[in-house]
């Protein structure tokens, strides 16, 4: 059956989608193959096998079946099964909201939580010493630790909270 312009250009703003928000991967701290298998997942209306996640950007077995994985552990995708089908199939969570705490949690688990940690440990580690070195090392963790707890309240609202609360807060906070 021939395509339609509307196919061509339906295709063509996949194709752009996919590849704008494999570009964001890496600044999110994932890879870029983990980004579009998620866009491709988010977009298309119907779950996929690993199968055509592969044959759709053109990867090989092992980087989607790691990618899959790691997008089911951020609560990106979940595996669906079809009766009478014994694959695995996999949809993307469409809820946009759910997708921003999916990933405000990952991030949380993966980057801030260990920083938090290490600020704690150094702070503690250097309780007692003396000196102006020593002063200047806890005064700058002190600072960071009092922003990073910062960053952590918020990201804890985010995950928790529901999103008309959250978009009206943040709405107040940048008039």
């Amino acid at each position: 059956m021939p395509r339609t312009r509307r196919d061509r250009t339906l295709e063509s703003a996949k194709a752009s989608f996919l590849a704008e928000w494999a570009a964001l991967g890496p600044a999110w701290g994932v890879s870029r193959t983990m980004s579009q298998i998620h866009a491709l997942l988010m977009v298309e209306p119907e779950p996929m096998t690993t199968d055509d996640v592969m044959a759709a950007l053109e990867i090989s077995r092992g980087n989607a079946h790691l990618n899959i994985k790691e997008l089911c552990d951020w609560g990106l995708l979940r595996k669906v099964k079809r009766p009478g089908d014994r694959k695995d199939y996999y949809e993307a969570e469409k809820d946009v909201w759910k997708v921003v705490q999916s990933i405000v949690r990952a991030r949380k688990r993966k980057e801030l939580e260990p920083v938090l940690g290490t600020l704690d440990r150094c702070l503690r580690d250097t309780k007692g010493l003396k000196g102006a070195e020593a002063r200047a090392f806890r005064a700058q963790l002190t600072e960071l630790q009092r922003f990073a707890r910062l960053g952590d309240r918020v990201m804890a609202k985010v995950e928790r909270g529901a999103s008309s609360r959250i978009l009206s807060w943040v709405t107040r906070f940048l008039r």
